[in-house]
């Protein structure tokens, strides 16, 4: 089993001890609602049943994929992020993660469509191809001012408080790699 499936069983798992409802009636109660937008269904959920924005996600991501046939492969996911425009950005990516993976031993990558979420204990950044030149390191740092490469989130994603712009090899520095670790170590 990858790590992606037993984390997602896992958080499956809290929410349905936590709710009292299975994942069947989450699904049941997310697909009977027949919202358009995925963001929609995410709001109602939380502000409905009062559940966290993960696992709003979560359910809101099952339903859809329930509903269209199945989940997509991380691997497919991946693949997906880094083809076309973005196929150049692939070694850069392997380099930023290959740093990430010395971190420590327990670290989740999870993909997702547009994404990688970067996992400890909880999401602490997050791996994503904005341009075809371009990769955004999203951050958990709450509380920490931005200055030089890190810079408030801003709209980039809602799941981070900063960002880093990364376009060579180079860019990945000591500065980045001290901000990676901080948003590790927080997590």
């Amino acid at each position: 089993m990858t790590e992606v499936i037993a984390a997602e069983q896992s958080q499956w798992r809290n929410l349905e001890q936590s709710s009292g409802k299975s994942q069947a009636q989450w699904l049941e109660l997310a697909n009977s609602k027949g919202f358009a937008k995925h963001n929609e269904l995410v709001n109602w959920l939380k502000s409905e049943f009062g559940i966290g924005h993960g696992n709003a996600n979560l359910i809101a991501h099952r339903a859809k994929h329930s509903a269209a046939g199945g989940e997509p492969a991380a691997e497919d996911l991946l693949a997906a992020q880094y083809s076309g425009a973005k196929a150049a950005l692939k070694p850069l990516y392997d380099q930023l993660i290959s740093y990430i993976n010395s971190l420590g031993d327990d670290i989740e990558l999870s993909p997702k469509k547009a994404y990688v979420s970067l996992r400890r204990n909880k999401q602490f950044a997050l791996v994503q191809p904005s341009t075809a030149t371009r990769l955004d390191l999203g951050l958990n740092l709450k509380g920490v001012e931005p200055e030089g490469k890190l810079e408030a989130s801003g709209s980039f994603n809602a799941m981070c408080s900063h960002r880093i712009r990364l376009s060579t090899a180079a860019d990945i520095d000591d500065s980045v790699k001290h901000w990676l670790a901080e948003a590790y170590n927080r997590s």
